[in-house]
């Protein structure tokens, strides 16, 4: 049985996909881009507050899931400019603990909106006994 996240404190979708999607413990969370929910605006400033700004949407979903965002267990990023990748490292060190979910990162040559960065990845909620 799968059930659809939602929450008007990250971005809402802006095509044919929802923000999140749990089935039984295991949530799939769609690519955060760089959007201020509130206004479905690009943050301003540059990569450093594009980052800020993902890593914030991907808490505000991994909530509306019932989960926080050291839950999850997979993160894919998606860099316009790998040169940034230490930058990631940095910034993501400061929203997730010890053990840190598996990761990729790859280069790619274009994202939504013409961002730097999209993010990605599956959570898994703790069992409820």
């Amino acid at each position: 049985m799968k059930s659809i996240i939602s929450t008007d404190k990250a971005p809402s979708a802006i095509g044919t996909y929802s923000q999140a999607v749990k089935v039984n413990n295991t949530v799939y969370l769609s690519g955060q881009i760089p959007l201020i929910a509130e206004t479905m605006a690009v943050v301003e400033g540059g990569f450093t507050e594009q980052a800020e700004q993902v890593f914030k949407n991907l808490v505000a979903v991994c909530e509306a899931a019932g989960g926080e965002i050291n839950n999850m267990v997979k993160v894919n990023i998606y860099l316009t400019d790998l040169s940034n990748f230490a930058t990631v490292n940095d910034i993501m060190s400061r929203y997730f603990t010890q053990p840190y979910p598996a990761r990729a990162a790859v280069q790619v040559s274009r994202l939504p909106k013409d961002v730097e960065i999209e993010i990605d990845g599956i959570m898994e909620l703790p069992s409820v006994n």
